[in-house]
């Protein structure tokens, strides 16, 4: 039997040649590649999450993110703020500016570095987050419903040592 009556072995389909000898094109199922599939799970979450705060406290996600950021920590600026939610200096300036004007944070010069400002949360803006963080909460848990406590925990665990292989690998 000569070579051209014999199907292609499995290695000549890696290489990039179909069964008719053509080229075959590269093919990415994106239901079964994971940084699509997370990428996409994070918008859907994040839209949603984003629709209840336009809707109940008219905060846009970038103004959402400087506000538990600040929670988080109680005093931030604008550098460290870019740093922590990897959102670009214009998108966190806009909404710094926005919060500012809401009075929902203060800026003030940095004692440390006359190039920085220091943000806090106002009152206004501890109370609008003693509002908004249990609704953010209960949200989450409704999501997570659906999985065990052992599916919850080891989804976070799983994601931490991405995390930790995106800084090994980045």
């Amino acid at each position: 039997m000569d070579r051209k009556q014999v199907p292609p072995a499995p290695e000549d389909a890696r290489q990039g040649v179909n069964r008719a000898g053509l080229p075959t094109k590269p093919e990415l199922d994106l239901n079964q590649f994971l940084p699509y599939r997370l990428n996409s799970l994070a918008d859907r979450i994040s839209d949603e999450l984003a629709r209840m705060y336009e809707e109940r406290y008219a905060l846009n996600v970038a103004q959402w993110r400087v506000l538990a950021w600040l929670s988080h920590r109680d005093l931030l600026n604008a550098k460290q703020i870019c740093e922590a939610t990897r959102m670009d200096k214009a998108r966190v300036s806009r909404a710094v500016q926005a919060l500012v004007d809401r009075g929902l944070i203060s800026r003030s010069p940095s004692s440390r570095d006359q190039r920085l400002h220091d943000l806090r949360l106002t009152e206004a803006g501890q109370a609008l987050l003693g509002e908004l963080i249990p609704e953010a909460q209960a949200w989450e848990a409704e999501l997570v419903a659906t999985l065990t406590a052992g599916e919850y925990r080891d989804l976070l665990h799983a994601m931490r040592k991405l995390e930790r292989q995106l800084e090994r690998i980045g």
